[in-house]
């Protein structure tokens, strides 16, 4: 079931988290959550992530935020433009040099914010998702498991579909997954394999569950809520469609600050990030992803004509003598 929202602040959806006990945990006992974010190339998967690990930094949370895209460009609004060297490149030169990475060559940070690249092959050089799982090979050799945050934040292509980048569902290596879409076909698309995924591995006995959504560049049209509410998971925050967001974005500033326009909302956004119980979606047919849009939009109102062998061929190629070779009787 869909959770319940204040729609009150300025049209922006707020998760009611359930009540939590009064008590709080431990140090020790405090789990550190794992989330990765999921969601199709270029849908702003990385604006969304810098801007979000900022702010849960200023609220106070130690946050880990790595790029898991071959393209390398996660971290690249956290600094500003400038490039991280990845985890797999660092690797390389390192061992060439009979050398060993250490935490410095490939950890950074700002502001709070602690980050690094996976990194991944050149193109037509290697695979992109064995680069993904050789990229956590390496971080476990770093201590990974043994590092205290209390979020770490994973940037995964979500239209990419081989193993290396469903690891963190197929492992178990997160607690949770959040979808980046938009009012869009392909994004919707993307977002609904996802939900198809986690699906897959809860009945194989898996754990991870979708905590929700992030729609961004909202444009009003609404195809992305009626998306989320067939699916049953809930939205944690619609990012507008905004000249400003989109203009100090391609300058790599970070616009989820505490005291700037947009602070408010993700501040909002990482309430819910933290909050949001994982849940099992219920992932749509092809149809019903369709019928999420007007025929108009999406042909959805096309028939299927099948085709014959004559519109294959062509007359001339039907009308072909046989090569077959055909003995007569000798009897």
């Amino acid at each position: 079931m869909t959770a319940p929202y204040d729609q009150s602040s300025a049209g922006e959806p707020k998760f009611e988290p359930e009540p939590q006990p009064e008590e709080e945990p431990s140090a020790a006992e405090k789990e550190t959550q794992i989330i990765a974010i999921y969601g199709k190339g270029g849908i702003g998967k990385s604006f969304t992530l810098a801007n979000l690990s900022y702010m849960m930094a200023q609220q106070g949370k130690k946050v880990l935020l790595i790029g898991c895209d071959p393209k390398s460009d996660t971290t690249s609004l956290l600094f500003n433009g400038r490039a991280c060297p990845t985890i797999i490149e660092t690797s390389s030169a390192k061992k060439a040099a009979g050398e060993d990475v250490q935490i410095g060559d490939v950890c950074f940070k700002r502001d709070g914010v602690f980050a690094m690249e996976l990194g991944g092959p050149e193109v037509g050089r290697g695979c992109g998702g064995r680069g993904i799982i050789h990229g956590f090979e390496l971080l476990e050799k770093l201590g990974f498991h043994d590092w205290d945050f209390d979020y770490v934040l994973l940037d995964f292509l979500g239209d990419v579909v081989c193993g290396g980048f469903g690891l963190p569902i197929a492992r178990d290596m997160c607690q949770k997954v959040i979808v980046v879409g938009s009012n869009d076909l392909q994004s919707l698309y993307v977002a609904n394999n996802v939900c198809s995924a986690v699906e897959y591995f809860r009945k194989l006995g898996g754990n991870v569950g979708v905590a929700g959504m992030v729609i961004n560049k909202d444009d009003g049209t609404g195809e992305a809520h009626k998306f989320a509410e067939a699916a049953g998971i809930p939205i944690l925050s619609a990012i507008p469609a905004d000249e400003d967001i989109r203009r100090k974005s391609a300058n790599y500033q970070i616009v989820g600050k505490p005291d700037s326009r947009w602070g408010p909302l993700f501040e909002t956004l990482g309430v819910n990030v933290a909050e949001a119980p994982p849940q099992r979606p219920k992932p749509l047919s092809q149809d019903e992803l369709l019928g999420l849009f007007s025929a108009e939009e999406t042909g959805a109102d096309v028939e299927l004509l099948s085709a014959t062998l004559e519109d294959m061929c062509g007359p001339q190629g039907l009308a072909k003598e046989t090569l077959e070779v055909v003995y007569e009787d000798l009897k």
